[in-house]
C-alpha cells in the first residue's frame, strides 16, 4: 500500500513539474538523469565561438578537467576564437583538443590541412577529434555513404600521417550505424545521447561521451549553455587521449 501511494504521489510531482515548467525546462533543471551515471569519470566541456571569451581557470574550479575547442570547419574556415580559447587553455593548464566540423562540400585532404594549418604541434594536447554530423538542410537531402566514407577517409589519412594517432570520431548513433559502423570501427567514439544512458545502446564501446547539451557554469560569455563530456575509464582515461609525438 505505502508503495502504491510513494508512487502516486511521485507521478503527481513529475506531472506537476511538467506542467509548472514545460518538458524542456524540467528536463534542463531536474531530470538530466545522464548526470546520474558520470560519477568519477574525468569530466569536460567543448566550446566554440558559441562561447565567447571563456576563463578556463574558473571552469577548472568547477570541476572541468579537459576541453575540446573547435578549430576549424570545411577547407577554409577557422573558429574566429579559436586561438585565444587554446592559448587561455594552456595557460590554465586544463588539457585541450581541437575538433574539426566536417564539411561534405570540400575535399577531405583540404580540410585536414586546413585543420593541421590552424592547429600545428599537438604535443602534449588531446587527439585531434572530428564532429560528423548532418545539418538540417542536409538530414532532408543527406550525402550518400559513399561520399561519406570516401572523404572522411581522406581526412583521416592526413591526419594520421601528421600526428602519428588516430582521431576521434564524434557523432550520434544513428549517424554511425549509417555511414560509419562498417568502415571507423577501430577509430574512437565521441558519442552524443543527452537523453538516456548511453550504455543501453552504445555499450562500453564509447571513449568521451556527450551526455548534456544544457550544461550551465560560470566563466563563458555568449551562449548560455555548455556541453558537459564525460571520458571512459575502460579505455584508459584521459591520458589515452593525450597525442605522445
Amino acid at each position: 500500500m505505502k508503495k502504491k501511494v510513494f508512487s502516486y504521489l511521485l507521478t503527481l510531482l513529475i506531472i506537476g513539474g511538467l506542467v509548472a515548467l514545460g518538458y524542456k525546462g524540467f528536463k534542463e533543471r531536474w531530470f538530466n538523469i545522464n548526470g546520474l551515471f558520470t560519477g568519477g569519470a574525468p569530466f569536460g566541456v567543448d566550446v566554440s565561438s558559441y562561447q565567447e571569451r571563456v576563463d578556463f581557470e574558473k571552469l577548472e574550479k568547477q570541476g572541468v578537467e579537459f576541453v575540446y575547442i573547435k578549430a576549424t570547419e570545411g577547407s577554409n574556415h577557422i573558429d574566429p576564437s579559436f586561438r585565444q580559447k587554446w592559448k587561455d587553455a594552456e595557460s590554465a593548464g586544463v588539457p585541450a583538443g581541437a575538433y574539426h566540423y566536417f564539411s561534405y562540400e570540400s575535399s577531405g585532404a583540404k580540410q585536414a590541412y586546413n585543420f593541421i594549418d590552424t592547429v600545428g604541434d599537438l604535443r602534449g594536447k588531446l587527439i585531434p577529434a572530428i564532429d560528423m554530423e548532418l545539418t538540417l538542410a542536409e538530414v532532408n537531402d543527406p550525402p550518400s555513404k559513399e561520399d561519406v566514407v570516401r572523404g572522411l577517409k581522406a581526412f583521416i589519412g592526413v591526419i594520421e600521417e601528421e600526428y602519428g594517432v588516430k582521431p576521434i570520431i564524434y557523432s550520434q548513433k544513428d549517424y554511425y550505424d549509417k555511414y560509419l559502423a562498417d568502415d571507423f570501427k577501430d577509430y574512437p567514439r565521441w558519442v552524443r545521447n543527452v537523453i538516456y544512458p548511453i550504455y543501453i545502446d552504445v555499450g562500453d564501446d564509447w571513449t568521451v561521451w556527450q551526455y548534456n547539451d544544457k550544461g550551465k557554469l560560470e566563466g563563458y560569455e555568449g551562449e548560455t549553455y555548455i556541453d558537459y563530456n564525460v571520458i571512459n575509464m575502460t579505455k584508459g582515461g584521459l591520458d589515452a587521449l593525450k597525442v605522445k609525438r
